[in-house]
């Protein structure tokens, strides 16, 4: 079996390729960690709106080290900083917004995601974040459901799999998965393999994979640049 390690697309390249995805001028939820990385990656012509469940709207990129204002940060705390028009609501509107179906897309973390596109991203028994958070309503309300995440865990593990195992954040809300080794849809309760690193066979990437990988047509390939931080 070839060695994953060297195959593995990093963190950054795994946003970078989800950025791609984004419209211009969408509205879109990042969430905490790893998935914030999306910002940094936008096409060039095209700026999507983000948005933080602590009433920000439209902000800006990370400031300079040294720079941070921290009255002006997002739901992860990590601060920001303003652009012309951004604003600034009650945490209560903010969630309004997304329960009122306004959000285009929630790009989020998973510890799993089945082939249903149940999502498992929350857990208050391995160290990782200690409640839901308002992933909840992200996942039932945004219109365009996004994962990010590794293909299998530090034990090497799949972390796309038949069913979930862990508490479910959402039912059947996932669109898309953005993995460290392909891009797969989630389509008629099944996984649907659209894009794979380039060196990994049909056979390695489905003995890494918890349920089976359907294809419809070629599968692309996963390419991204190689000095993205």
């Amino acid at each position: 079996m070839t060695d994953l390690a060297d195959l593995k697309l990093s963190n950054a390249q795994i946003a970078w390729r989800a950025a791609q995805d984004i419209e211009d001028g969408a509205y879109v939820n990042l969430g905490i960690g790893f998935p914030e990385m999306v910002a940094r990656f936008q096409p060039e012509g095209r700026q999507a709106i983000f948005h933080t469940e602590n009433g920000v709207l439209d902000f800006g990129p990370a400031p300079e080290p040294g720079t941070e204002d921290w009255d002006l940060i997002n739901a992860g705390k990590k601060a920001i900083t303003l652009k012309p028009g951004t604003s600034f609501f009650h945490h209560a509107d903010s969630f309004a917004m997304v329960r009122g179906g306004h959000l285009d897309v929630a790009i989020l973390g998973a510890y799993e995601v089945a082939q249903n596109g149940d999502l498992a991203n929350w857990s208050t028994g391995r160290g990782g974040i200690p409640a839901v958070g308002g992933a909840m309503d992200l996942v039932q309300s945004a219109k365009r459901i996004a994962v990010l995440t590794d293909h299998v865990t530090k034990n090497g593990d799949p972390k796309l799999v038949e069913k979930c195992s862990m508490p479910l954040t959402g039912v059947a809300c996932v669109t898309r998965i953005y993995t460290s080794l392909a891009v797969v849809d989630v389509q008629d309760g099944h996984f649907v393999l659209r894009e794979k690193v380039p060196g990994i066979s049909m056979d390695d990437l489905q003995a890494v994979t918890g349920a089976p990988l359907h294809t419809e047509g070629e599968v692309g390939e996963l390419t991204c640049p190689e000095d993205l931080e």
